[in-house]
């Protein structure tokens, strides 16, 4: 099936790992680039198990300079306790951040206020340009936790959301919550224009769990009710799909 996304920009890998060992191989490239013509790089990152592998492969890449980077990430659940482990900034932490010398790391803190915290968070990102997203797509396509229907034209840059109950399954699914009635059902996100301001993504997308999802965003048109189609509009957009999540492309 003949998708509608650059083909130097999508690499099909046989297995996850495959996917993980090149995707971080390639962020660290792009990293040590930047980071050899500027004094500091911006990156956000997606809390996710599909993003697992890839920062396995991050963390060990040499020749990067953790020190002078400064770090965001791009969704949390309202409403869980500051030590829950599902939170997505505690995720990062361990499955990352506590294993590089980040230089700088800004997570998102919902307090009693979400909405207000979404705005601060959002001007703190808009203060230097974001070089580097690391992203990958939902079940139902959703990007950060923008579910379909999208808006691509957002004009927040982060915002309080309701999350659908499809994305909310998916954190089951995932084995991070043990039923749907322990995920939240409120979270702030990034939005859709925030994350297409970055000047490169990099999105790792593997499992059966999302071959649906690839295959809309890939062949179909660029619909809010795909929110993934519309990194094919990205001029610097590298997709990282394995065996499993390619199945129904081809």
């Amino acid at each position: 099936m003949t998708t509608a996304f650059p083909s130097q920009m999508l690499h099909i890998l046989p297995t996850r790992a495959e996917l993980g060992a090149l995707a971080g191989a390639q962020v660290a490239e792009e990293l040590r680039r930047l980071l050899g013509t500027q004094p500091s790089v911006r990156m956000i990152f997606a809390a996710a198990p599909s993003q697992g592998e890839m920062l396995d492969a991050l963390a060990a890449a040499d020749g990067v300079d953790w020190t002078r980077v400064e770090a965001f990430h791009m969704d949390e659940y309202i409403g869980l306790r500051e030590d829950a482990p599902q939170r997505f900034g505690n995720w990062l932490r361990r499955s990352f951040f506590e294993r590089v010398p980040i230089g700088s790391l800004v997570l998102m803190e919902p307090g009693s206020d979400p909405q207000q915290d979404a705005v601060a968070y959002a001007a703190l990102l808009a203060e230097k340009p974001v070089d580097i997203v690391c992203l990958g797509i939902g079940a139902n396509g959703h990007l950060a936790f923008n579910d379909p229907p999208a808006e691509f034209s957002e004009s927040l840059d982060a915002k309080v959301v309701e999350l659908h109950r499809a994305s909310r399954q998916q954190q089951v699914d995932d084995g991070l919550f043990a039923t749907i009635d322990d995920v939240p059902t409120h979270a702030i996100t990034l939005t859709i224009p925030r994350l297409l301001r970055a000047a490169s993504l990099f999105c790792c997308v593997p499992g059966a769990l999302k071959r649906d999802a690839v295959q809309r965003a890939l062949t179909g048109d660029v619909a809010v009710d795909s929110p993934a189609s519309i990194l094919r509009k990205h001029p610097s957009c590298r997709l990282y799909l394995d065996a499993d999540s390619a199945a129904g492309l081809e």
